[in-house]
């Protein structure tokens, strides 16, 4: 897995102060040391890795969807999350647009392929713009 860990140092420093939070209580928050929280958001010096179940505790801390320090170390976006009015346990979250495009074009090509017909590449690639292009004009995408 390709770590990119100044980008998380970067996106876990703009969140934490996003919710007003100071790395001691986001590392209380999460349960895991100050010194832990300052590998992966060092105030001088290069972020560290740490344990995943350490990367876990982060996303809850700055509320992420689970994997969320795992999908920028990736390159990705982590997905906030928020709870839901009046629903115990249950958690909204805003999905990407460009990350949306991706789940949902990848989910068109893994349905045309899976029905086993007759579509060529061309005719499937075809399939993926058009369903793009009408969920963009319902106002999804």
């Amino acid at each position: 897995m390709d770590r990119d860990l100044e980008r998380l140092a970067t996106a876990v420093r703009k969140r934490r102060t996003e919710l007003r939070l100071g790395i001691e209580p986001a590392a209380k928050l999460a349960g895991i040391s100050k010194d832990t929280w300052k590998r992966v958001e060092p105030r001088e010096g290069l972020a560290q890795p740490v344990r995943d179940t350490s990367y876990a505790a982060i996303d809850r801390a700055l509320k992420w969807a689970p994997g969320g320090c795992a999908a920028v170390l990736k390159g990705g976006e982590a997905v906030p999350v928020d709870e839901a009015a009046g629903e115990s346990g249950v958690k909204i979250s805003k999905i990407p647009k460009r990350e949306l495009e991706r789940v949902v074009g990848d989910a068109v090509q893994s349905a045309a392929l899976a029905t086993k017909g007759d579509l060529t590449g061309a005719e499937i690639l075809e399939l993926n713009r058009r369903v793009m292009e009408e969920l963009r004009e319902r106002g999804v995408l």
